[in-house]
């Protein structure tokens, strides 16, 4: 992977991941990092469920690819977070 590769990989992880919670309600305590890793985790897997199901080359802009990626990194980032809660002291 050449550094470029890797630039684009963290910043579309982030975009990812931060889409990903905004679509889960409420407070979330999950550090940027872990956003981060969760974004790109739920791209890689999200493209590659696509390309499953057949969706991932459509002419313009592969929106469900991109519904299947936000979707898995707010699963990832809801899973983070209620773990991370269950921890808390109460």
């Amino acid at each position: 992977m050449e550094i470029g590769g890797l630039f684009t990989a963290l910043l579309f992880g982030a975009i990812i991941g931060g889409l990903g919670r905004l679509v889960i309600p409420g407070r979330q305590h999950v550090s940027l990092l872990a956003t981060v890793l969760v974004g790109i985790v739920a791209a890689l897997l999200g493209t590659a469920v696509a390309t499953v199901l057949g969706v991932a080359d459509t002419p313009g802009i592969d929106w469900i690819e991109l519904a299947l990626q936000v979707g898995l990194a707010g699963a990832g980032v809801s899973i983070l977070a209620n773990r991370s809660r269950s921890k808390l002291p109460r």
